[in-house]
C-alpha cells in the first residue's frame, strides 16, 4: 500500500469523526450522560490523532539530509506513541469522572444518550472500515486506527448503559461502563505503545529473528561466518541491517555481497544492508558494548 492511499484513508476518517464530534459533545451535556461526554472527548482525541498521523505522513516522505540521513521516517513512529500515550491519558480523565459519580450519580436522559451513541457507533464502525486496510502494518495507521476502533467501543458502552438506564433507572450503569470501557481502552492500546518504544529502541523488528538471520547469511556461498550482526526497524515497514561476514579463502567479495543482499531482500524484507566483508575475523579487535 503506498503512502498516497493511507493518507487518503486518514483524510476520509478524519472528515466523519470532525462532524461527529460536534453533535456527540452537544448531545452529552444536553443528556447530562458522562459516557456521551466521555466519548465525545476521545472522539475529539481521533481527531487529533488522525490530524497527526497525517502530519508524521508528510514529515516522513522529505528527503535525507546530511544531519538527518537516515530520513524523517521515525516521525510515524513518534506519531504512532504519542497516540498510544493520548489513550492512556484519555482513560485517566475517564476513571477520574467515573469515581466522582459512584458516590453521586445523577440522572441521565437516557434515551436521548441511546441515538446519539447508535449514531456515534455508526460513525466509528465507518471510519474504522476506512482505516482497516492499512493498519496492519504501519504503527502510524495502528495509532489512528486504535483511537477509532476504541472509540466504536465507548459508542458501544455508551448505548448499554443508556439501555439499562433506560429500563431499570439505575443509572450507576453510566460511570460503571465507562469504566469498563476505559480497561478496555488500556488493554488494546498496550500493544501500540509497547511496538513504538521497540521501534525506537532499535530492538529486532517483530517477526524476525536474529539466529535465522544469521543462519540465513552464513548460508550463502562463500560465507564462512558472521558476526557483529545487528538488525533494526527505521520505521514500520524499513528494516536495516549491519553485520561483517568473514569470506571463505579465494571467494570473490563481490559475487558474496550480492548473494547476501539478496537473500535478505527476498527472505526477511531487508533491503538496506551494511556488510563489512574480512578474509579472517576481526571479532575480538571490535566495539563490545553492543
Amino acid at each position: 500500500m503506498t503512502r498516497h492511499s493511507e493518507t487518503k484513508r486518514l483524510k476520509w476518517a478524519l472528515a466523519i469523526s470532525a462532524v461527529y464530534f460536534i453533535a456527540e459533545l452537544t448531545a452529552g451535556f444536553l443528556t447530562n450522560s458522562l459516557a456521551l461526554i466521555s466519548d465525545a472527548g476521545h472522539m475529539l482525541s481521533d481527531i487529533g490523532a488522525l490530524a497527526l498521523s497525517l502530519f508524521a505522513f508528510r514529515v516522513a516522505r522529505r528527503p535525507a539530509t546530511h544531519h538527518s540521513t537516515f530520513g524523517y521516517h521515525r516521525a510515524e513512529i513518534l506519531a504512532a506513541l504519542f497516540n498510544g500515550l493520548t489513550l492512556w491519558l484519555i482513560v485517566g480523565v475517564i476513571f477520574a469522572a467515573a469515581y466522582n459519580r459512584l458516590f453521586h450519580s445523577p440522572e441521565v436522559e437516557s434515551f436521548g444518550m441511546m441515538v446519539v451513541a447508535g449514531l456515534g457507533l455508526a460513525v466509528n464502525v465507518a471510519a474504522a472500515a476506512i482505516l482497516h486496510g492499512g493498519h496492519s502494518h504501519n504503527l502510524n495507521m495502528r495509532g489512528a486506527f486504535m483511537h477509532v476502533a476504541s472509540d466504536a467501543v465507548g459508542s458501544l458502552g455508551a448505548l448499554a448503559a443508556g439501555v439499562v438506564m433506560l429500563t431499570t433507572g439505575w443509572y450507576l450503569a453510566d460511570p460503571l461502563i465507562s469504566v469498563f470501557i476505559g480497561l478496555l481502552i488500556l488493554f488494546s492500546s498496550w500493544s501500540l505503545v509497547k511496538d513504538s518504544l521497540s521501534v525506537l529502541m532499535q530492538t529486532v523488528p517483530k517477526g524476525i529473528r536474529l539466529d535465522d538471520v544469521r543462519q540465513t547469511i552464513e548460508s550463502v556461498d562463500g560465507v564462512h561466518k558472521v558476526h557483529d550482526l545487528h538488525v533494526w526497524a527505521v520505521s514500520s515497514d524499513i528494516y536495516t541491517l549491519s553485520a561483517h561476514a568473514v569470506v571463505e579463502n579465494g571467494g570473490d567479495f563481490h559475487q558474496v555481497l550480492n548473494g547476501i543482499e539478496a537473500t535478505l531482500k527476498q527472505r526477511f524484507n531487508i533491503e538496506h544492508t551494511t556488510i563489512q566483508l574480512e578474509t579472517e575475523s576481526r571479532e575480538d579487535q571490535e566495539f563490545k558494548d553492543f
